[in-house]
């Protein structure tokens, strides 16, 4: 077996039951630990966005837990993780686009537990890389995207920008959200980029980069790209 063999899982935004059931398709199975590992030694890699919007933010961060407790974990953390670490170190964030239900599932849990979720997320936030470069930077998972001149330079606001919210242009659309370029149609490097943060129905292959989002949490499915053999495996949206 290919010890560089990934699957990388899209956006989740809360779908955990969606979740589980793409890892059971995928051949994941679940330790003692919680943590989730392949029998052929595959590795689960994400493109970020594990909570808001979906019913069970909180369940899906305790499998993330697990699995970077277990030394399993490759996740390139995307906006609304940023936006969710904001609110919990206490900056002043619109609780708005989704992150409403997560503090909403956070406000639920006894104070004790609100607080060790509240330390536990900032370790795991602040233990990331902004994205993963994985099988000797040829497979590079970025949140939105990530400009070839980017990457492997030292970390600037603006590719962190970038790979949070990809190529915006500082206009918005008219429901709020930023307009952003299709930086995809003009990349041309040697790594292969996989990212997610616009949901499209399939997952769509651009010159060398794979959105993987697809659009789960808006009831469309949830997706994993198999690499390095680049097949698609997904999962409907309950």
């Amino acid at each position: 077996m290919n010890e560089l063999a990934y699957d990388i899982i899209g956006d989740i935004h809360g779908c955990y039951e969606e979740l589980i059931s793409l890892l059971n398709k995928l051949g994941y199975e679940q330790q003692k630990n919680g943590a989730f590992l392949h029998p052929q030694g595959r590795k689960l890699a994400f493109v970020g966005d594990a909570t808001d919007r979906g019913p069970d933010s909180l369940k899906v961060l305790m499998l993330l837990f697990a699995m970077e407790d277990a030394n399993q974990l490759f996740y390139s953390p995307g906006n609304h993780c940023n936006k969710l670490y904001r609110f919990l170190k206490g900056s002043q964030v619109q609780i708005t686009h989704g992150l409403e239900t997560t503090v909403e599932e956070f406000k639920q849990l006894p104070k004790a537990k609100r607080e060790q979720l509240r330390k536990r997320y900032i370790r795991f936030y602040e233990a990331l890389p902004v994205y993963q470069q994985l099988d000797n930077d040829q497979l590079i998972i970025a949140h939105a995207g990530i400009r070839e001149d980017m990457i492997g330079k030292p970390l600037q606001k603006k590719i962190i920008v970038f790979v949070l919210y990809g190529d915006i242009t500082g206009e918005k659309l008219p429901d709020g959200r930023p307009l952003r370029r299709d930086w995809a149609k003009q990349y041309n490097g040697t790594s292969l980029i996989v990212y997610g943060h616009t949901p499209t129905k399939e997952a769509r292959f651009k010159n060398n980069t794979i959105n993987i989002d697809t659009g789960c949490v808006f009831g469309g499915k949830l997706s994993a790209l198999r690499y390095p053999e680049l097949e698609t495996v997904s999962v409907p949206s309950l």
